[in-house]
């Protein structure tokens, strides 16, 4: 009998040891290219609509997206890829031409 209650109280503290455990948000940064603030718009508003995102902050000087996303969700891959296909270069990513010229002709950056 004392095996059971034993048992018992150790299936309860797993139990609740599995929702208390939070899934930690990883943090990264890569570059991004673009010119101004409607492209910072744009490129943060497109990380923060991708599922798992939890924050986007894009620096229009250094050319950086620094995000915080959770990889149960999504990836730094798809995120890169998302914001490639609205016409903004990546470290992984080259947005299409189709996509590039698309984009406001203010935010029209040098492409390498």
């Amino acid at each position: 009998m004392k095996n059971k209650h034993s048992l018992l109280i150790l299936l309860i503290f797993f139990s609740l040891q599995s929702f208390t455990i939070k899934d930690k948000a990883i943090k990264s940064s890569f570059t991004v290219s673009g010119e101004c603030m409607m492209c910072k718009k744009k490129i943060e508003s497109t990380a923060i609509n991708i599922e798992g995102v939890k924050s986007a902050t894009w620096n229009v000087q250094k050319q950086s997206l620094k995000v915080k996303f959770f990889s149960e969700k999504t990836t730094l891959e798809e995120i890169q890829k998302s914001i490639a296909e609205i016409g903004y270069d990546t470290e992984l990513f080259k947005a299409t031409d189709e996509a590039y010229n698309n984009l406001h002709y203010c935010c029209k950056y040098e492409r390498k």
